[in-house]
């Protein structure tokens, strides 16, 4: 399974940006995507007419998790919610794909931004949800540990 970061370029100067640790971790396994309105990345394009991708995005028409087995890559959408619904909305690329949707019993244990939408999780914790339901258990481990030095370092400045 890979992970395509779709970012939102406001992010990429946040020093509570979690796609950073995602990266850290997949190391290959995710690359980084800037989202641009008008000129939509070229690989990003091929990637998504090869087939197999889905693009994780809550709400109507997504598909459960669990039911979502038929899918190399995953594009998730790197921003703040209100980011992640622009990025979507002025994306007829993005509309297309297929959804999936995470519902997790956990609460969300990053705290480090205002406006988090209920039920919602950040960026790390998205994947961790992606890699336990694909059984990459030791992965999605590590992504939790650093995701939980990252809040706790970010939470003691």
């Amino acid at each position: 399974m890979n992970i395509i970061l779709l970012t939102h370029s406001r992010e990429l100067d946040k020093t509570s940006n979690t796609g950073t640790l995602v990266r850290s971790v997949l190391a290959e396994r995710a690359r980084l995507v800037v989202w641009r309105r008008t000129q939509p990345d070229p690989w990003l394009l091929e990637r998504i007419e090869q087939g197999k991708v889905a693009l994780l995005y809550p709400g109507k028409g997504s598909q459960p998790l669990a039911a979502a087995t038929a899918y190399d890559s995953y594009i998730l959408l790197d921003g703040t919610w209100q980011e992640a619904r622009k990025m979507f909305n002025r994306s007829p690329y993005l509309q297309g794909l297929d959804k999936v949707a995470i519902t997790s019993e956990k609460a969300s244990i990053f705290q480090l931004r205002r406006n988090q939408t209920p039920g919602g999780l950040c960026t790390a914790e998205s994947v961790i949800e992606l890699l336990m339901a694909q059984d990459e258990i030791v992965l999605a481990e590590q992504l939790q540990q650093k995701l939980q030095n990252f809040i706790e370092q970010h939470t003691n400045r």
